[in-house]
C-alpha cells in the first residue's frame, strides 16, 4: 500500500483545527489586495505556531499543545455547492498525476515486475483537501467558529466606529435567523479586533493613537496593530523576498469558479447525491437570499448572476467581491506579497502568536471551563428531567438495539442548549486542543446519550471522534476501537445515507489502519467506501501483470473477461472492448461454447461502442487473422476453362503455386525476347512483367494494371476459434487518386469504404464462411474504369457468428444451420488493415549493420492506359506423344481488347518442339489431308519399284528461322499482315515434335506481343503457357561413318563414305504401339549427301517390331564442286532414301523444321575470328587442320511410321529421329545416352610441376591426314617351275584429307618388330625404289605404282608400306606411322 508524507499523527489535527472568522473592511482588504492577496490569505503561511503553548483543563492541570495550527477565513454566508466540490476535487487529483511519459515505480517481486505506485501524491492531495473543503454541520461543532477577527485600516476617518459597524455585522449574522451559515461555536463569539497600518504610506503616529484607544475599549488582550506594506510594489529592489503563499493559493485556485457540469461523482456513488451535500448534516437547512454578494460568494460555491440590487451595503461591497474573484484566479505571473519586506513576515507571524496566546486559547480555556461547570451543575436535573418526559411518552425505557435494527433518526433535533450538545461541544473543543484524554470521555458519554435518543447522525459522529480521540491518546492507555469506526461508517451510509461523511470516516480510519500495518483491514475500508466494481478492475488490472506472458493462458482469459464485463459495467466501453480483443486474439485454450460466450460478448460491447459514434471511421476487427505477407495481388482476368478439344493457355493464375526455378525461367524467356526485339540488347529500364504478385517476388516497385482489367486481392484468414466465423458483406477497402490523359490530377483523392463506382468498381462477397480453425483465402476483386494511382487498404466486412450452430461442415451441426444462407446471431462492422513489411535491406554497410527495411508496394497499383490483351487457344493438342513422333495441332489466337496487337512472337527453351512451318507457303503443307494416310508431311507418290536410289533437294535454314548468330527460341507468329485487330481470332497450324527423351515434360510458351499504338509505361505484354506432354519410347537410332576403300567415285573424285545406321525398336508396346515401318532416311548437309543405299540383304521391307533393330548402310559422296562453290554457307543439300511408297519432302515444313531445330544449338556458337599470325597461332591452326581431316558434316533424319491399336481402331502415328555425324569412325545417337558417373580417384597432395604439354595432335587424328588405298588382285597364278620370282603390280592410292598442302613420305622397307609379324607379312619384298617424297595438295589423290616381289606360294599381306606425312608449312615436324588399319591380303598361287 502507498506510503504518505504525512504520519496519522500529524494528519489528524492538521485536519481539525480552531477555525477563526475574518470580517475586513474595504479599506483593509485595499491594504492587503496591493499583495494580491485576502486578508485571511496574508494569514495562511504563518497559521502554525512556532512554539509549545500552554492551558489548563478543568481539573486545574496544566495541558501542552503542540504544533498548533489555526484556520483564518472570510465569511461566507452560503454552504458550497456540491458540483463545485467535485470539481475542486476533480482539479486537485488531475493536477497532482505525474507528469507524461515518466516512467512508474516497478516493484521487483520474485520473479515478477509489477508497475506499482510506490506513493499516491494525488490521494494526499484528494484527502487533505476533502477534509478541509467540509461544510459545517449542525450535529459536531468542529469546523465552527470559534472567533471572528473584526479588521480596520488606519487610514479610515473614523476607524473605531468602523469597528463597531463590523461587530454589529458580525452580530447579525451570527444571531439572525435568516442565516443558517456559517456556523458558530457558542453564542459568545471572540471577537478580535486587528488595525491594519500601511507603513510606506500611512501616518504610523496615527496608527498608533488609534490603538491606544483601541486598547482602552476592547482590553490589551482584544486588539492588535498589525502593520504591513512596508515597500511599495512598483520600487526596483535587489532584494529577493520569497514567496510562501504560492503553494496555499495553488491548491484553491478553483475557488474562481466557472460554468461547470456536473460529471462523474468523485465524492459519492449515491445518485441523490447532490441533495445530500446540500444538507450534508442531515438537517433542515434553508439558503436565504438578501445578503451582501462578498458574504455569498464562497470559494466552492458556482459563479452565479449577483446583481448589485441586492447589495445593502451599496457598490462598494459589489466591487470589493469581484476584485476578490479576479485575484483568486490561479496566475503563475502573479507576485504575492510584493508590498511585505521580511520585517512583514515575522509581524504577521507575532500576530498569530499574540491572536493565540493572548486572545483564543484563554477564550477556548474560558469555554471548556464554562460547559464543563453546566454540565456538572445540570447533570443530575437535566438527565432525571428528560429520562421522565421519554418515559412519560413512551412507557417505558428504551431497550438497545442493534444498528441494523435502529429506524431512521437522522432528523431528530436537539435544542442548542440541550446538555447532549454540550457534551459534544466540550469533546471538540477539547479535540481541537489536543486534549484527547477529556476529549474521548466525552464523545464516549455523548454517545451513550445520543444512542439511547436513536439520535443516529449524532451518535456516528459521537463513535467516530471517540475512535478517533483513543488513538490519539498519549501512551495509548486503550487500543484503537475499530468497531466505533465501522458502526459509524455503516450509520452515515445505511441509516443517514450521508456518503461524504461515511467518506471522512473511511479516510481517518484508514489512516490509523495503516499506522498500525493493518494494510489489509485499510483496503477493505476503502473499497467498501467507493465502487467495488472499480477496484476490482483496478485489481484485475494489477493482477494481469502477474499472469500475463507466463503462459496462464486460461487465467488471463478469465482476467481479459472480468475486465471487459467490469468496463462495460461502469461504461468503459474501449476499455471493455480492448479486454474482450485480448481474449480473441490470443492462442485461446478455451472450449467452443466459452469461446462462443467470449465472441458474444465481444460483439454485443462492440456493438455498443459503435453506435455511440455511428458516423465516425470504421475501427479495427480483431477477428480474423489476417496474414499481411501472403496477400496475393491478381492483375488480369480469370483463365478460362476448356472446352472439348479447345485449351486455354495456362498462363498465370492464383491458384498456381510460386516456384522460383520456374519463375526465374520466365524472366528468362522474356529477357531473351526483347533483346531480339531490341536488337540484341536488353534495355535498362527493362523490368520482367509479374501478373501475381506475392511475398516472393520483387514489390520494390509500383505495379502496372490495365484500366478496364480486374485486380484480384486474395487474403489469407485463419480463424484462431473453435466456433465459426461468418463474415458478410466483405469488400476491399481502397483510396484513389485518378490522373488524366497527360497523367496529372483531375481530382482530389477519394477514399471511401463504398468506394466510387465510376472510378473503382468493388466486388463484394455477401457470405464468406470460415470455419472453427481453418485457414482460408479470399479473392477480392477490384475493377478499374479510370487511369490513376489505386492504393488498396484493407478489407471491410461484418463480423458475426452462426446462429445456433458450431460447424458448418454438415457434422455435428444443429437444425436450423445450412450451408446456403446463415442466420447471424449479431455482427458489427469494421475493417482490418493490410500492412505489409517489406523485405529486410542488406546491401549498404549502414543497413547491414541497422535493421531496415524496403518497401512493399504490392497493394499500391498504378492504372494505365488500355492495352490489348491477347488469348491463346490449342485445338486437338496432345498430352502423350511417342519419343520423335510429328503431330499437328492448331493454334487460335484472340484479341480480347479494344487495341490491336502487332509483334506476336514466342519464345521456349524448348524450340526442337515445335514449329509454325517454314516461312514461305511453299514449303509448308497446306492441310492434313493432303497426303495418304492424312499424313503430316508434305509428300510425293513414288514409283514402288524405284531403285533405292537419293531423291535430292535443298532448302536455306534462314527460311526456317535458324542461322549463325539468330535465337532459334524466338520464333515469330506468322499473323496475316502481322497485325491483329480487335475482337479477330487466328487459327494457325502447329507441329509438334515429341522430345527424345522418356517421361513427362513441361514445356514453356512465352506469348510476347506488343500495342500498335506505342505506349509509355507499358512496352510489351506477355501470355505464358506451360505445356505437359508425357513421351514413351519408340526408336534408338545409332549411326557411323567411315571412309569408303573406294577412294574414287564414278566422276573420278575421292572421299566417298559408308554410313551405317542401327534402329532399334525400344518399345515395349505400352503404347498399343504393333510396329514400326521405316519409310524414309535422309541425310542433310553442306558437303554431303546420300548416294545410293547399300542393300545387306534383298528383303527391302523395313519393318520392327518390338525389340527388334534393323541394319542400314548407305554410301555418301561429297556434293558437287559447283554445287558447293554457288551454295551460301546456309544452304543444306537434302537426299531421300525412300522405302515406301511416297517421298517426304524432307527439305520442306515440318520435317526440315525440327531437323534444322535440331542442329540449332551447334548453330548458335560463334565462328572463329581469324587472329595474328603468331608461331603458337601457327601451331594451333595446324592443330586445328589436322583435326577437320577426322570431322564429317553429316546429318542423318530417319523417317518412319507406326502402326497402334488403340479401341479396335489401327491409327498411325508417324515421327523423325535426327542423328549428328561429326567424327568419323564415332559412333553418334539419336537421343542422348546416359554419361556414366566418373570413377573416385585419390586425392593428390602434392603441387604438379608447371611443364606445358606440347600442342599435338593425337595419333588417330594424324591417321586420318592421309588415307591411304591398295588396288591389287585378290589372288594371282604364278608358274614358279619356270620363274622362281614373282612379280606383282601393286598401286597405292594416296589421298589428302585435308585443305592444305601435305609432304609425304612413303617407306616401303620391311621393319619387323615380332615373330608374328614376319608369318603374316611372309617373305615377300618390294622392288624398285624403297622412298618415296611427294607433296600433295589440298584433297589431291595422288597414285603410285608399285611391284611386289614373291619367291613361293601363300597368303600375303601387302599393308606394309609405311606413310609419314606433314603439313608443308610448318617448322615442326608431325610425323607418324600410317599403317592401314586393315590388312591388303593377296594369295599367290602355283599353276
Amino acid at each position: 500500500m502507498a506510503q504518505c508524507v504525512q504520519s496519522v499523527q500529524e494528519l489528524i489535527p492538521d485536519s481539525f483545527v480552531p477555525c477563526v472568522a475574518a470580517l475586513c473592511s474595504d479599506e483593509a482588504e485595499r491594504l492587503t489586495r496591493l499583495n494580491h492577496l485576502s486578508f485571511a490569505e496574508l494569514l495562511k503561511p504563518f497559521s502554525r505556531l512556532t512554539s509549545e503553548v500552554h492551558m489548563r483543563d478543568p481539573n486545574n492541570q496544566l495541558h501542552i499543545i503542540k504544533n498548533l495550527k489555526i484556520a483564518v477565513s472570510n465569511i461566507i454566508t452560503q454552504p458550497p455547492q456540491p458540483g463545485a466540490i467535485r470539481k475542486l476535487l476533480n482539479d486537485v487529483v488531475s493536477g497532482s498525476q505525474p507528469a507524461e511519459g515518466l516512467v512508474a515505480n516497478v516493484i521487483t517481486a520474485g520473479d515478477y515486475d509489477l508497475n506499482i505506485s510506490a506513493t499516491t501524491p494525488w490521494f494526499e492531495s484528494y484527502r487533505e483537501t476533502f477534509l478541509q473543503s467540509m461544510p459545517a454541520s449542525d450535529h459536531e461543532f468542529l469546523n465552527h467558529y470559534l472567533a471572528c477577527m473584526l479588521v480596520a485600516s488606519s487610514s479610515e476617518a473614523e476607524p473605531v466606529e468602523q469597528f463597531s459597524k463590523l461587530s454589529q455585522e458580525q452580530h447579525r449574522i451570527q444571531h439572525n435567523s435568516d442565516y443558517s451559515y456559517p456556523k458558530w461555536f457558542i453564542p459568545n463569539t471572540l471577537k478580535y479586533y486587528v488595525l491594519l497600518h500601511d507603513v510606506s504610506a500611512g501616518d504610523e503616529q496615527r496608527a498608533e493613537s488609534i490603538y491606544e484607544e483601541m486598547k482602552q475599549k476592547y482590553g490589551t488582550q482584544g486588539c492588535y496593530l498589525l502593520k504591513i506594506n512596508s515597500r511599495t510594489s512598483n520600487r526596483a529592489s535587489d532584494e529577493q523576498i520569497p514567496d510562501p503563499w504560492s503553494q496555499y493559493l495553488q491548491k484553491n485556485s478553483i475557488q474562481n469558479q466557472e460554468s461547470y457540469e456536473d460529471g462523474p461523482c468523485t465524492i459519492t456513488s449515491n445518485k441523490n447525491s447532490d441533495s445530500n451535500l446540500l444538507s450534508l448534516d442531515g438537517l433542515d437547512n434553508e439558503v436565504k437570499d438578501g445578503l451582501p454578494n462578498n458574504f455569498r460568494a464562497h470559494p466552492l460555491q458556482l459563479d452565479s448572476s449577483s446583481d448589485a440590487s441586492n447589495s445593502i451595503d451599496g457598490p462598494d461591497h459589489v466591487k470589493s467581491a469581484s476584485s476578490l474573484h479576479e485575484t483568486k484566479k490561479a496566475n503563475t505571473g502573479i507576485i504575492h506579497g510584493a508590498c511585505l519586506t521580511l520585517t512583514d513576515h515575522d509581524r504577521i507571524r507575532q500576530f498569530i502568536q499574540e491572536f493565540t496566546f493572548r486572545g483564543l486559547l484563554p477564550h477556548i480555556e474560558k469555554t471548556i471551563r464554562q460547559l464543563n461547570d453546566q454540565l456538572i451543575s445540570r447533570k443530575g436535573l437535566s438527565r432525571s428531567l428528560f429520562s421522565a418526559t421519554k418515559k412519560w411518552f413512551s412507557g417505558s425505557k428504551v431497550p438497545e438495539k442493534s444498528i441494523n435494527e435502529l429506524k431512521n433518526t437522522s432528523g431528530l433535533l436537539y435544542p442548542p442548549e440541550a446538555p447532549e450538545l454540550q457534551i459534544r461541544k466540550m469533546a471538540d473543543l477539547c479535540f481541537l486542543v489536543q486534549h484527547y484524554d477529556l476529549a474521548y470521555s466525552c464523545y464516549h458519554t455523548a454517545k451513550k446519550d445520543f444512542l439511547n435518543d436513536q439520535a443516529m447522525l449524532y451518535a456516528a459522529g459521537a463513535l467516530e471522534m471517540a475512535a478517533v480521540s483513543a488513538f490519539l491518546q498519549p501512551g495509548a492507555p486503550r487500543p484503537y476501537p475499530a468497531h466505533y469506526m465501522d458502526t459509524a461508517i455503516q450509520t452515515y451510509r445505511d441509516i443517514c445515507k450521508n456518503m461524504v461523511l461515511a467518506e471522512r470516516c473511511v479516510l481517518l480510519s484508514a489512516e490509523i489502519l495503516k499506522s498500525q500495518s493493518k494494510y489489509s483491514e485499510a483496503a477493505a475500508l476503502l473499497i467498501r467506501l467507493t465502487s467495488e466494481k472499480k477496484h476490482a478492475l483496478r485489481c484485475y488490472c494489477q493482477a494481469m501483470q502477474v499472469y500475463k506472458g507466463k503462459g496462464w493462458s486460461l487465467a488471463e482469459d478469465h482476467i481479459n473477461f472480468t475486465i471487459g464485463r467490469q468496463s462495460y459495467t461502469l461504461r468503459q466501453l474501449d476499455n471493455a472492448v480492448s479486454a474482450f480483443r485480448h481474449i480473441l486474439i490470443n492462442e485461446s485454450k478455451q472450449s467452443a461454447a466459452q469461446q462462443g460466450a467470449f465472441l458474444r460478448e465481444y460483439l454485443y460491447v462492440y456493438k455498443n461502442v459503435s453506435q455511440l459514434s455511428p458516423d465516425g471511421p470504421l475501427p479495427q476487427l480483431p477477428l480474423p487473422y489476417i496474414n499481411s505477407s501472403a496477400t496475393r495481388v491478381f492483375f488480369g482476368h480469370d483463365r478460362r476453362p476448356a472446352d472439348g478439344e479447345k485449351q486455354a493457355a495456362t498462363h498465370v493464375s492464383l491458384d498456381q503455386e510460386y516456384d522460383s526455378e520456374s519463375s526465374q525461367q520466365w524472366r528468362e524467356l522474356e529477357e531473351q525476347v526483347v533483346a531480339v526485339v531490341n536488337r540484341g540488347v536488353v534495355p535498362s529500364n527493362f523490368y520482367p512483367t509479374q501478373y501475381c504478385l506475392n511475398s516472393y517476388s520483387d514489390n520494390s516497385r509500383f505495379p502496372l494494371a490495365v484500366v478496364e482489367e480486374p485486380i484480384t486481392v486474395e487474403v489469407a484468414f485463419r480463424n484462431p476459434l473453435k466456433v465459426p466465423l461468418l463474415l458478410t458483406d466483405l469488400s476491399l477497402l481502397w483510396k484513389f487518386q485518378p490522373k488524366d490523359i497527360s497523367g496529372k490530377d483531375n481530382e482530389e483523392v477519394k477514399e471511401l469504404v463504398s468506394g466510387e463506382p465510376k472510378m473503382i468498381g468493388t466486388e463484394v462477397i455477401s457470405e464468406f464462411l470460415i470455419n472453427s480453425e481453418e485457414s482460408k483465402v479470399a479473392r477480392l476483386k477490384l475493377f478499374p474504369h479510370h487511369i490513376g494511382e489505386l492504393h488498396i487498404l484493407g478489407v471491410v466486412y461484418n463480423l458475426g457468428t452462426i446462429q445456433g450452430c458450431m460447424t458448418v461442415d454438415g457434422i455435428g451441426s444443429l437444425p436450423g444451420c445450412h450451408t446456403g444462407k446463415h442466420s447471424l446471431s449479431m455482427s458489427v462492422r469494421g475493417r482490418q488493415d493490410l500492412e505489409i513489411q517489406g523485405p529486410r535491406l542488406n546491401n549498404t554497410k549502414e543497413e547491414k549493420t541497422s535493421i531496415k527495411y524496403g518497401p512493399d508496394r504490392r497493394l499500391d497499383p498504378i492504372i494505365t492506359e488500355e492495352m490489348p490483351l491477347l488469348e491463346v487457344f490449342f485445338i486437338h493438342f496432345p498430352t502423350g506423344l511417342l519419343c520423335g513422333e510429328i503431330r499437328k495441332a492448331y493454334v487460335e489466337f484472340v484479341n480480347v481488347s479494344k487495341s490491336p496487337l502487332t509483334g506476336l512472337k514466342v519464345v521456349s527453351k524448348r524450340p526442337e518442339f515445335f514449329t509454325f512451318g517454314g516461312n514461305t507457303a511453299v514449303l509448308t503443307p497446306l492441310s492434313p489431308s493432303a497426303s495418304e494416310n492424312c499424313s503430316a508431311y508434305k509428300t510425293v507418290a513414288t514409283d514402288s519399284t524405284a531403285v533405292c536410289t537419293a531423291l535430292i533437294s535443298s532448302a536455306s535454314s534462314v527460311d526456317f528461322g535458324i542461322g549463325i548468330g539468330s535465337q532459334p527460341e524466338v520464333i515469330p507468329v506468322p499473323l496475316p499482315d502481322t497485325v491483329l485487330l480487335p475482337g479477330a481470332s487466328v487459327q494457325l497450324p502447329m507441329w509438334l515434335r515429341g522430345p527424345d527423351e522418356e517421361g513427362v515434360h513441361e514445356i514453356n510458351f512465352l506469348f510476347y506481343y506488343e500495342s500498335v499504338k506505342k505506349q509509355p509505361k507499358i512496352r510489351h505484354r506477355i501470355l505464358r503457357h506451360t505445356a505437359v506432354i508425357c513421351t514413351s519410347r519408340s526408336l534408338n537410332v545409332r549411326a557411323t561413318v567411315c571412309r569408303s576403300n573406294s577412294l574414287e567415285d564414278e566422276e573420278g573424285r575421292g572421299g566417298n563414305m559408308l554410313v551405317f545406321v542401327d534402329v532399334e525398336n525400344t518399345n515395349t508396346s505400352e503404347a498399343g504401339v504393333k510396329e514400326f515401318h521405316i519409310v524414309q532416311v535422309s541425310s542433310s548437309s553442306k558437303h554431303w549427301k546420300f548416294q545410293k543405299s547399300v542393300n545387306l540383304s534383298e528383303n527391302k521391307d523395313a519393318k520392327l517390331a518390338s525389340r527388334e533393330k534393323g541394319k542400314f548402310c548407305f554410301k555418301a559422296i561429297r556434293c558437287k564442286e559447283k554445287e558447293v562453290a554457288t551454295q551460301s554457307s546456309e544452304k543444306y543439300t537434302f537426299a531421300d532414301i525412300i522405302f515406301g511408297n511416297e517421298q517426304i519432302i524432307s527439305s520442306a515444313s515440318p520435317c526440315a523444321d525440327f531437323f534444322y531445330r535440331s542442329l540449332s544449338s551447334e548453330l548458335k556458337k560463334p565462328q572463329a575470328q581469324p587472329s595474328v599470325h603468331t608461331e603458337k597461332q601457327s601451331l594451333e591452326d595446324a592443330v586445328r587442320l589436322i583435326q577437320k581431316c577426322s570431322e564429317v558434316d553429316l546429318n542423318i533424319v530417319v523417317l518412319w511410321k507406326a502402326y497402334v491399336v488403340e479401341d479396335s481402331k489401327q491409327l498411325i502415328l508417324e515421327g523423325q529421329h535426327h542423328v549428328i555425324l561429326r567424327t568419323i569412325g564415332k559412333e553418334a545417337f539419336s537421343c542422348p545416352q546416359k554419361q556414366e558417373p566418373p570413377e573416385m580417384e585419390l586425392l593428390k597432395f602434392f603441387r604438379p610441376e608447371n611443364t606445358t604439354v606440347p600442342l599435338r595432335p593425337s595419333v588417330e587424328q594424324l591417321s586420318n591426314l592421309i588415307k591411304t588405298s591398295l588396288h591389287y588382285p585378290e589372288s594371282f597364278n604364278h608358274p614358279f617351275h619356270q620363274k622362281s620370282l614373282c612379280l606383282v603390280p601393286v598401286t597405292l592410292l594416296l589421298s589428302n584429307c585435308s585443305k592444305a598442302d601435305v609432304d609425304v613420305i612413303v617407306d616401303l622397307r620391311h621393319k619387323t618388330t615380332s615373330p608374328e609379324a614376319l608369318e603374316i607379312h611372309g617373305s615377300f619384298t618390294w622392288l624398285g625404289q624403297t622412298q618415296y617424297k611427294l607433296q600433295l595438295k589440298s584433297q589431291e589423290i595422288h597414285s603410285l605404282q608399285l611391284k611386289a616381289c614373291f619367291v613361293h606360294t601363300g597368303v600375303y599381306n601387302l599393308g606394309t608400306p609405311r606413310v609419314f606425312a606433314k603439313l608443308s608449312d610448318q617448322v615442326t615436324v608431325f610425323e607418324t606411322s600410317q599403317q592401314n588399319s586393315m590388312p591388303a591380303l593377296i594369295i599367290i598361287n602355283n599353276v
